[in-house]
């Protein structure tokens, strides 16, 4: 399983999937859900109630890359770039397992 297709529409992250299913994925849950070290940590910080709020350029995307055969890094606008979200944890956030 692999993205055929990655487009931003509108607020969502659209992946076509190799095996016939989509996914659309709002842009704020998958930056709230970034895996990296950093954001992994500011949520251990502010606790299990923490609800993140973000600017504009925090949910634009301006570029998506395939690392692999496993994963996408996503670069966001305000610069933050760290992210690197496996294929089946994009699944799991666009409801698509």
């Amino acid at each position: 399983m692999s993205p055929q297709k990655i487009q931003v529409k509108d607020s969502l992250l659209v992946i076509d999937w190799s095996d016939g299913k989509k996914s659309e994925i709002k842009l704020s849950n998958l930056r709230k859900n970034c895996p990296c070290a950093l954001c992994a940590a500011e949520e251990e910080e502010q606790g299990a109630k923490y609800i993140p709020l973000y600017s504009g350029d925090q949910l634009k995307i301006t570029e998506i890359k395939i690392v692999g055969h496993y994963a996408v890094s996503i670069n966001w606008k305000d610069g933050h770039n760290t992210g690197i979200y496996e294929f089946d944890h994009l699944r799991e956030l666009g409801g698509s397992k």
